[in-house]
């Protein structure tokens, strides 16, 4: 190959003195045969039928969901694009923020027209609910500008409609709702206040010469802050706000207000300002909203939990405060339960791209002048993503048992609904962050690139980490309920029941010294494990904040100095919870290739995340040696899960139009012919 170059480079000389005829065309540097694209589906086989998987996967509604994908893929407003002669459909988010946000808004229209939204809040019961749900699923796989948008209109503001007023409300707001004749948004968050709601500071007061309630932002730090649809589209809004009533401050409430009329004026008395342009979300108008003594109709404050009369008199039938702020939080779970599933479509799509585009890529020859090999025959690679494919799967299944308890709710489940969803909410976004970036590195430099989606997803999905909760406080109220249930259970003398304590009415689970590969990819020593990490954690937690309150300590600071056990407590509950749920959908299904798969599935799931958490070393539920066994088997399994990679992502069954042109023949989408 060097004298190749070095004889070229004399006849290039020579011929640019001697201007003599161009070198001969069989002497050449190039390639003898150029990188091809080799579609996956040549080379790699389906140990199962991936049909079947993905209707397990997504739990629900499989056939509503095609529709939804359909109408998208229709419409040119979904911003159709060929690619290496694929057709793709993905936001332009070259667009301007204001650009973005009116497509946002179109596209919210079309699928108006094409009834998406027919019974999202007029129809009730679990399968009108399931359906809503997987609808907004794949809005939010195609953009989840789009799906915040919808969730804050249908979720926030209708839902608040619907769970805190009472039928004069629903007669007049509802289907207008549904119809998007009013376009509502959801003013609780403030500059000074967010994950604390108690303490926001908006005030309203009743005037009862008037029958009308005053709001008043009182200072700066008052003002309602990141409010979804405020800066442009939203006509009406739900306000939370401190409720005083003759002097005595009732706590908070929830009223409807209107800040624009039908031509997009703003009201009078109300204040608005853009929250600019953002890392990602730049189809969602974020606002900024003050209210100057906006005088609203008695009959717009929400008032199931709670009325005011005529004549100004405070009605409730909770006269606790503490249980009447519950009462009006409670029915907002349902934002946790829509992040926690979206979250995990987004990890799909980015492994979905990742891993095609790992089974097509190559890289390296491991032989002098050999093949160049693929990048998922690469251990490393395989370690990369084939831990976070099985922990994407198990939350998969995670999130579709929340959304079944959710849509069967009951007044007695809404407490373990609400630590459910908060340990879900906080582990699966923190998943999806962590899921998207190792994507985004795995396929190197084209993860930078907006159009293969992995790198854009990180900005647009990053908000989930805070938003209806911060994930660090969520992890903090699961561990302060699973303390609650302990000292309860102990101090009445009575058995576990519930939250999925019932393992702690049993003795404590005792671990072999020595860990086989049988006994790690055994169920019942996987759930022995993780038992026994929730069991121990917990009683450590509320050891430690009884030492402290016996030294005089208040039971908040106590759990504010153990703030480490009670995350370490929460991720332990939440990853137990999730293990439960992969076994069971593992148990229900025949014995076959499926549920072997999903048998190595589960084991990667479960090692993965002993591997990860420094608890069981750093507590002794295992010893260095046991924790070498761990690492070594996870090895293992990422060889027995590679012939496995293509069948699983497809059973994401996410259409290809909706992945990035690397899924499949990048050389062709990045061919001269393409520009």
């Amino acid at each position: 190959m060097s004298e190749n170059r070095a004889l070229q480079r004399a006849h290039i000389l020579a011929n640019h003195i001697l201007r003599s005829p161009p070198l001969p065309s069989s002497l050449s540097l190039a390639r003898e045969v150029c990188l091809q694209y080799s579609p996956p589906e040549l080379n790699e086989s389906y140990g199962f039928d991936v049909k079947e998987m993905r209707r397990l996967l997504d739990g629900h509604n499989t056939e509503d969901r095609d529709w939804l994908y359909g109408l998208m893929m229709q419409s040119n407003l979904f911003n159709r694009k060929e690619r290496g002669g694929k057709i793709f459909v993905s936001p332009d988010y070259n667009q301007t923020m204001e650009q973005q946000r009116e497509i946002t808004m179109k596209r919210i229209w079309y699928l108006l027209e094409k009834g998406v939204y027919r019974g999202w809040l007029t129809d009730s019961g679990p399968e009108a609910e399931l359906k809503k749900l997987a609808l907004l699923e794949v809005c939010g796989i195609y953009d989840h500008s789009l799906s915040i948008k919808l969730g804050v209109h249908f979720f926030l503001w209708g839902n608040a409609v619907k769970f805190f007023g009472t039928k004069r409300h629903h007669e007049k707001w509802l289907k207008n709702t549904e119809d998007y004749v009013v376009k509502g948004c959801f003013a609780m968050t403030e500059l000074g206040h967010g994950s604390n709601v108690r303490g926001i500071e908006t005030v309203t007061t009743y005037d009862p010469r008037t029958g009308e309630f005053v709001i008043n932002t009182p200072c700066e730090s008052a003002q309602k802050y990141w409010i979804g649809g405020a800066a442009k589209h939203a006509t009406h809004t739900i306000v939370f706000s401190q409720l005083n009533i003759n002097g005595t401050n009732q706590g908070v409430h929830a009223f409807i207000a209107q800040i624009r009329d039908e031509d997009g004026n703003i009201c009078p008395n109300i204040r608005v300002a853009d929250c600019g342009h953002k890392i990602g979300l730049n189809g969602v108008d974020n606002g900024r909203i003050w209210f100057d003594n906006l005088r609203i109709p008695r009959e717009n404050l929400l008032n199931s939990v709670a009325d005011v009369s005529p004549d100004g008199e405070y009605v409730s039938a909770i006269k606790d405060p503490d249980q009447r702020f519950g009462a009006f939080m409670a029915p907002l779970t349902s934002g946790r339960v829509t992040i926690a599933s979206s979250a995990i479509y987004s990890a799909k799509v980015g492994l979905a791209i990742a891993l095609r585009y790992s089974l097509s890529r190559r890289a390296f020859s491991v032989k002098a002048n050999g093949p160049e090999v693929l990048l998922l025959d690469y251990p490393s690679h395989q370690r990369r993503l084939l831990p976070l494919l099985a922990k994407t799967y198990a939350m998969s299944f995670a999130a579709n048992d929340l959304k079944m308890i959710y849509v069967k709710r009951t007044p007695e489940t809404n407490k373990a609904i609400h630590v459910v969803s908060s340990g879900l909410k906080a582990v699966l976004t923190w998943h999806n962050m962590h899921t998207l970036q190792e994507c985004r590195e795995a396929v190197g430099g084209q993860g930078v690139k907006t159009e293969n989606l992995v790198g854009q997803l990180k900005g647009e999905f990053d908000v989930q980490t805070t938003f209806e909760g911060d994930n660090n406080v969520l992890m903090q109220q699961v561990s302060k309920a699973l303390f609650a249930e302990y000292v309860s259970c102990k101090k009445r003398n009575k058995p576990f029941r519930g939250l999925g304590l019932e393992h702690m009415n049993s003795s404590r689970p005792v671990l072999p010294t020595q860990l086989s590969s049988s006994t790690l990819r055994c169920s019942q020593f996987q759930k022995n494990v993780f038992c026994l990490r929730e069991r121990d954690l917990l009683e450590r937690f509320t050891s430690e904040v009884a030492q402290l309150q016996g030294r005089g300590e208040s039971r908040e600071s106590s759990f504010l100095v153990n703030h480490e056990l009670a995350e370490d407590l929460g991720k332990a509950f939440t990853e137990k919870a999730i293990l439960q749920t992969i076994l069971d959908a593992e148990a229900k299904l025949p014995a076959g290739s499926m549920k072997d798969v999903l048998g190595l599935v589960r084991s990667m799931y479960a090692l993965i995340s002993i591997e990860e958490d420094p608890s069981f070393l750093r507590y002794g539920y295992l010893s260095r040696d046991n924790v070498g066994d761990v690492r070594r088997e996870v090895s293992k399994l990422c060889g027995e899960l590679r012939p496995h990679a293509l069948a699983l992502v497809s059973s994401f069954g996410i259409p290809d139009a909706f992945l990035g042109p690397i899924a499949f023949n990048w050389v062709e989408a990045n061919a001269w012919s393409s520009v």
